[in-house]
């Protein structure tokens, strides 16, 4: 596989870049963190200004054409900077599922919202029963005269607290785990009937339980067909895994180098402690599982801009997999050669534990998508 990047991609690597090396240093990010909402609109502004929130999109749609490999390189980025900015589910998540099921009327409305930062939106699609299950639906949408009638329960609403739109999984036929009769519905984050539950998350973002009771909804709250969404949940679903997955990818190169760099000035015994053999070895397995983990990135995105197919799955679960297992070994690693000073909350490399070991549970963890990987 030839992984050299385009000029283009080079150019958005290098900005994304440039905007967490010099705007997103860790206090800064700290202070954003304990304060509402969560993150900054500042930067959310500027993540609109330079284009990045329209890069996923297609022109058609007002967007700049990106595909996976954009997506993952600026993922990466954020990855570096712990970003708290809810690109994720603003723009992968809620964006995508209106990209691929919108009709065009639902996508001119919606999208350049979004696509200029004056949107936030979110995916309200887990619930507690689920377990990774995305057709395991308690939620329900039925017809009432010219709309629908939504009553049920999401967990785990990423960006929640801050969404003015939100698009939601039901079932509007079949079983609870049946894989037709699953819907996606428009609706307005304060619509009657809403009642929601915000808190933030142990990886420092927000997020929310949403309860609908007799939610209405009109007839074009409705994403493309009817009993129809399982597999465009599932193609967004597996887009947001490369994008995790991406970030989570930047976050260990950030861990593993800063815990070299530490064992260089840390003394004991009268010489730094990376001169002990055991200690580079540990480190030089933090270097591997990142490199693999970076590796299969590309191959994943590679595979993603090819066609959803199973081969692009297949490569999905496989990179989830090895996230999960590369994930916790760096960020146990690193906070343990930094000792005590590992589980203070002024030191970034707890945070960046917490961060990669959320990503391993978020959209599947590594059992899960080894029994998928196999299925397929």
């Amino acid at each position: 596989m030839d992984f050299s990047l385009t000029e283009e991609q080079t150019l958005l690597q290098d900005s994304v870049s440039r905007f967490v090396q010099n705007d997103y240093g860790f206090e800064a990010r700290q202070k954003l963190v304990r304060q509402e909402p969560g993150f900054s609109t500042d930067h959310w502004a500027k993540f609109a200004e330079l284009g990045w929130l329209g890069v996923p999109f297609s022109e058609e749609d007002g967007g700049f054409g990106g595909g996976a490999v954009e997506l993952i390189l600026m993922m990466e980025q954020f990855g570096k900077g712990l970003v708290v900015e809810p690109f994720l589910p603003t723009v992968v998540l809620a964006g995508g599922a209106i990209a691929l099921a919108g009709s065009q009327d639902q996508k001119a409305a919606h999208l350049p919202g979004i696509v200029d930062g004056s949107t936030q939106a979110a995916l309200a699609f887990a619930e507690p029963q689920g377990r990774y299950n995305l057709a395991d639906l308690t939620t329900t949408a039925k017809a009432d005269g010219d709309g629908w009638v939504i009553d049920g329960y999401k967990a785990v609403v990423l960006n929640g607290p801050s969404a003015d739109l939100l698009v939601v999984s039901a079932r509007t036929g079949g079983g609870q785990r049946d894989a037709d009769g699953v819907s996606l519905f428009l609706v307005p984050a304060d619509a009657a009937g809403i009642d929601r539950r915000d808190y933030p998350t142990v990886d420092g973002l927000r997020a929310s339980e949403i309860t609908f009771a007799g939610v209405k909804v009109g007839g074009d709250a409705l994403l493309g067909e009817a009993g129809a969404a399982l597999p465009v949940l599932e193609q967004v679903i597996d887009r947001a895994i490369l994008a995790v997955g991406a970030e989570a990818v930047g976050a260990m190169e950030v861990a593993y180098k800063a815990t070299v760099e530490y064992t260089k000035q840390r003394e004991q015994f009268g010489q730094p402690i990376g001169q002990f053999q055991v200690l580079q070895h540990r480190m030089v397995d933090m270097f591997m599982e990142h490199e693999q983990s970076k590796s299969l990135m590309f191959m994943a995105a590679m595979r993603m801009d090819e066609g959803y197919g199973d081969a692009a799955k297949k490569a999905v679960s496989a990179f989830k997999v090895q996230v999960g297992k590369s994930g916790r070994f760096v960020g146990q690693q690193a906070v343990q050669l930094h000792g005590g000073m590992g589980m203070t909350d002024e030191l970034s490399v707890g945070h960046y534990f917490k961060r990669l070991t959320t990503i391993d549970t978020l959209f599947g963890n590594v059992d899960f998508h080894l029994k998928r990987f196999g299925r397929l």
